[in-house]
């Protein structure tokens, strides 16, 4: 999992490591003990191996790259 931006700053890294299981799953373990990582997740889109996800039941498979993008400001 790669962070970007307000995630980054609220996750205090630039990647994390999870096992393969549903997006929702691997999110609620990101932000089990991060109250601020989960006040931004919730406002966050994310990409599974650069693809956008709107599915969070999505399975995210072993080796897989995902994306968690905050808002970003501007056009």
């Amino acid at each position: 999992m790669r962070f970007f931006a307000a995630a980054r700053a609220a996750a205090g890294v630039d990647t994390a490591s999870f096992e393969t299981a549903p997006l929702s799953t691997i999110l609620e373990e990101a932000c089990r003990d991060n109250p601020t990582l989960a006040h931004v997740i919730a406002q966050c889109s994310f990409l599974i191996d650069s693809l956008a996800v709107h599915d969070l039941e999505t399975h995210v498979k072993n080796g897989s790259t995902v994306d968690v993008l905050p808002r970003f400001a501007g056009g």
